[in-house]
């Protein structure tokens, strides 16, 4: 028998592929009274099951009961620079390894002067603050911004 993960995750993906948009926006309380679940189901679904390494992009919009943004990504030949990007990030990254890959980012004219600058304000351990996973939240955050960047 299917869990209930399985069958949210593949129901989204069927109204993805039937979706003439390239996105699909969805109400998670709507989406979690269909499925008699909490709320909270939808969010796990969502934040395991559809993230960037596995072409998905999601976006919260606040208000509106919820509302969630779900894009595909079509990666093409830009899935290689990201996959060297990600390996050169790994699951756990101090501040002056992502300063590193943030520069290697801008000199290479992937990124501007400008977002070079937001990211390192967003990966810097004042931002993150008193955090005891900091590392590995660094890593996650620089791989969003640089495949956001990239598509």
């Amino acid at each position: 028998m299917a869990r209930l993960s399985d069958i949210i995750e593949e129901f989204l993906k069927q109204l993805i592929e039937e979706s003439s948009e390239e996105e699909l926006q969805i109400q998670r309380n709507e989406l979690a009274s269909y499925f008699s679940c909490a709320p909270s189901q939808i969010n796990y679904v969502l934040t395991t099951r559809f993230t960037i390494d596995k072409g998905y992009y999601i976006e919260s919009k606040r208000g509106g009961g919820g509302c969630i943004l779900i894009k595909k990504i079509e990666f093409g030949h830009q899935k290689s620079l990201l996959e060297a990007i990600n390996e050169k990030i790994g699951n756990s990254l101090t501040y002056e390894g992502g300063v590193q890959v943030i520069n290697g980012l801008l000199e290479a004219n992937i990124i501007t002067h400008r977002e070079s600058g937001l990211m390192k304000i967003a990966i810097s351990d004042r931002t993150l603050g008193v955090i005891d996973s900091k590392n590995k939240l660094r890593a996650d955050i620089l791989k969003a911004m640089t495949a956001t960047i990239i598509y």
